[in-house]
């Protein structure tokens, strides 16, 4: 007879979808802090050592934080927002204001187009409720929403997991042959004035769009403000309209102005307080 232990003697691990909220504490609380040490960790949210690196490790192996010996860090800010599965849940009540504010820039029977930037995403789910519109857009997120609900132009080319989007000279070569009323862009960093996204291709997909439409709207949540990346594409004096939060800093106004952009400032339910999504 074997002495192994019998089935209903083993402890059932409870499933990813169980875990996943602790997860997401963890994972917001080392980006807070910068840094932590596993021991506290493990202190702090009252679970096993072993529970913990199991934790740990399935962050890791996502690239959301880094795990060390004995600690874990954050990456920095801006290797996190690329990564479209956490961008999505920063920010969500400025980001539903600003897309009321843009969807009022639309009107039946227009052609949108809008970028995979998960600001926009708000936008998007506002455009599913305004008759008679093709969109435009390289982001397969907003194509799964829009769904059949308005004409949707999917650009394709190389698709990015990270992104959950395409770009590439297949991209470029579509805007390049496509006329749109008005055109939604958002960025991952502002300096300014200054434009910036962490990869070249996006960068050059947000120069092509400018090309693209009557009207160009760029709408950008505070947050990302003061901050650089790799490839710069443009500055915000390309753009007809800034669409952004009311914690954005006065020097960003103030260099949107100067650049002759119009500005309209939104506010939007504080973060952590109840908001319609």
């Amino acid at each position: 007879m074997s002495g192994g232990t019998a089935p209903g003697d083993r402890k059932t691990r409870p499933s990813d979808a169980a875990v996943a909220p602790r997860r997401q504490e963890i994972l917001d609380h080392v980006i807070e802090e910068g840094e932590a040490r596993i021991d506290d960790l493990t202190a702090r949210f009252k679970v096993s050592l072993m529970t913990m690196h199991r934790d740990l490790d399935d962050l890791a192996e996502r690239r959301l934080l880094r795990k060390l010996r004995g600690k874990v860090e954050a990456y920095p800010a801006l290797t996190i927002e690329s990564a479209a599965r956490f961008r999505d849940t920063l920010h969500h009540g400025e980001k539903d204001a600003l897309g009321d504010a843009a969807a009022k820039h639309v009107h039946p029977g227009q052609t949108v187009f809008v970028d995979d930037s998960t600001t926009l995403l708000p936008l998007v789910k506002r455009l599913a409720e305004i008759g008679g519109l093709t969109v435009v857009t390289n982001s397969l997120q907003a194509a799964r929403v829009l769904g059949t609900k308005v004409d949707v132009v999917l650009a394709g080319g190389r698709y990015s997991h990270e992104y959950d989007s395409c770009a590439g000279p297949e991209v470029l070569n579509l805007l390049d042959s496509i006329r749109a009323d008005v055109s939604f862009v958002s960025v991952t960093a502002v300096a300014v004035g200054r434009l910036f996204h962490p990869d070249r291709d996006y960068a050059e997909l947000k120069k092509a769009a400018l090309k693209v439409a009557n009207h160009n709207v760029l709408v950008v949540d505070h947050s990302k403000f003061g901050r650089t990346a790799t490839y710069a594409h443009g500055d915000v004096g390309d753009y007809d309209l800034l669409i952004t939060g009311e914690a954005t800093p006065t020097e960003e106004i103030e260099a949107a102005l100067n650049a002759g952009t119009s500005i309209e400032i939104v506010e939007h339910v504080a973060e952590g307080q109840p908001y319609d999504s």
